[in-house]
């Protein structure tokens, strides 16, 4: 199948998100859409597929000008849309999630449970998936659901799928094996429409990139013809020098102290320690229980034993709001779910973590109130028309600095990131990283977990590797690499 969009114009509320886009995808190839947070990326492929009206241009598909009223009629034809936000019902089991609307029924009209799991299974293991049917969406994890939504649409004979940051909650192992679905649905003439900003993967991949910038087509060039400094010029217009920012902190006492943390079923024995102004970061695989010990620590899993201790002293952490009054901040990993307040302004989002900063009695103090929200975005260089603009329409780089924002004014002695950057352009990152620095160089002790191995490399003073509940070792910068990393969170042993 091939795709041409020529012209494509859209506007919400008078804001214009598309401007003269193009896109042309080939048969059989796969094309990375890139460009910065709002830049429009996965506006034109939702007018692709009936998600959204174009107000002006044309789709053309296979040399006939089409117009899908949804994504059911889209689909019918061939185009399947993944989206970023995942689109699971979490009280259904992932059968029940892969076929809703598409049950296999026997001769009777019942729903035939056999053959929908066999081909569950057969699907799930093709993806070197390792869940069953029957669990519910709501016991899975981030990476875990974003899998079941791959698995999906490789149940329907696709011509064209839509990815649109299908490994942000993925890791290295899970990202290999889908890189290798990928590259078998090209062999059998699928093309795929990537959407990503992790250059690694583009680069890697991708046959062919197009650029947009503040919804404009700015080029389309075979990857073999460019290189990372090139897309990054085209997607922000401009060099973007170093990706990660240089530290020179100076590294203090022990400010956390884990000892022995269990949950039984969940991990086992964690001890680890971060000093002060230190950045550690966390790896492992996807179900390690990197999520799982760092919301222990936080206080939100129960039956939790062992010992945490802050700068000497023992805490007790048995609520997230116990933490806070410990001095303890979380940035959890799914910012649109937990992090933020969707609907609500950024002064409410920024506010509710701040209420005994900017109130007295019970009472908030707006000029204090209106004092931190626009701190907030000044410091973080939030891009918004105020503290009213709601949460929602944010792109996701700003979204996440509106997290750290409400965070940051806590003044935590210890703050845990989980997957910090995920969803996010090159641009915000690097913000966000500079950032992190910021606060390490303020003496925070700062807990990174990252499935981005670059990433975790690049900004991280030690590096703790945990596989299957263990802490199975913790690296120095000297001795961290993606090679250790990878040993150690596989079940292997160093030096042997």
């Amino acid at each position: 199948m091939q795709i041409e969009m020529r012209g494509i114009n859209k506007s919400f509320g008078g804001n214009a998100v598309l401007k003269n886009a193009g896109f042309l995808l080939d048969h059989g190839e796969i094309h990375a859409l890139m460009g910065e947070n709002g830049a429009g990326k996965s506006t034109l492929m939702k007018i692709l597929t009936g998600v959204y009206t174009k107000d002006a241009g044309q789709v053309i598909v296979d040399g006939q000008e089409v117009c899908y009223k949804n994504p059911q009629e889209a689909e019918k034809a061939g185009i399947v849309f993944i989206h970023q936000e995942l689109n699971v019902l979490f009280d259904l089991t992932v059968e029940e999630n892969m076929f809703l609307g598409k049950e296999i029924r026997n001769r009777f009209g019942i729903c035939d449970k056999k053959a929908m799991r066999a081909e569950v299974k057969k699907i799930l293991d093709r993806l070197g998936v390792k869940i069953s049917p029957e669990q519910k969406m709501s016991e899975l994890s981030v990476g875990q659901q974003q899998m079941i939504e791959i698995a999906k649409a490789l149940m329907v004979d696709a011509k064209v799928i839509i990815m649109d940051e299908p490994t942000a909650a993925l890791t290295q192992s899970e990202t290999e094996v889908l890189f290798q679905v990928i590259n078998s649905l090209r062999k059998k003439g699928v093309s795929i429409v990537y959407i990503s900003h992790r250059m690694e993967e583009i680069f890697q991949l991708c046959d062919r990139i197009t650029v947009l910038r503040d919804g404009a087509y700015i080029d389309t060039k075979r990857i073999a013809d460019t290189d990372m400094n090139d897309v990054v010029k085209m997607m922000i217009g401009r060099e973007i020098g170093e990706r990660y920012p240089s530290r020179n902190v100076k590294i203090g006492e022990v400010a956390l102290k884990v000892e022995n943390l269990t949950c039984p079923g969940v991990f086992k024995n964690v001890s680890f320690e971060v000093h002060a102004g230190e950045v550690l970061g966390v790896s492992g695989l996807m179900g390690a229980g990197r999520t799982e010990i760092m919301q222990a620590i936080f206080g939100n899993m129960p039956h939790v034993t062992g010992k945490i201790s802050l700068y000497g002293k023992e805490i007790q952490n048995h609520s997230p709001e116990q933490a806070m009054r410990n001095g303890l901040g979380f940035i959890t990993e799914d910012r649109k779910t937990e992090g933020l307040m969707l609907e609500e302004s950024i002064r409410k989002n920024i506010s509710l973590a701040n209420l005994g900063r900017i109130s007295r009695h019970g009472v908030i103090n707006k000029k204090e109130e209106q004092d931190l929200v626009k701190k907030g975005i000044e410091e973080l260089h939030i891009k918004c028309f105020g503290p009213e603009h709601e949460s929602n329409n944010l792109s996701g780089g700003n979204q996440q600095k509106v997290v750290f924002a409400k965070w940051i004014y806590t003044d935590p002695k210890v703050l845990i990131l989980d997957e910090p950057t995920r969803g996010v352009d090159i641009g915000a990152k690097k913000e966000i990283y500079h950032i992190i620095n910021d606060l390490a160089a303020k003496g925070v002790a700062v807990i990174m977990v990252s499935s981005e191995l670059p990433e975790v490399l690049g900004m991280a003073d030690r590096i703790m590797v945990v596989r299957e509940g263990l802490v199975r070792g913790v690296l120095s910068k000297e001795e961290a690499n993606q090679e250790n990393i990878m040993i150690l969170a596989t079940g292997g042993n160093l030096n042997e």
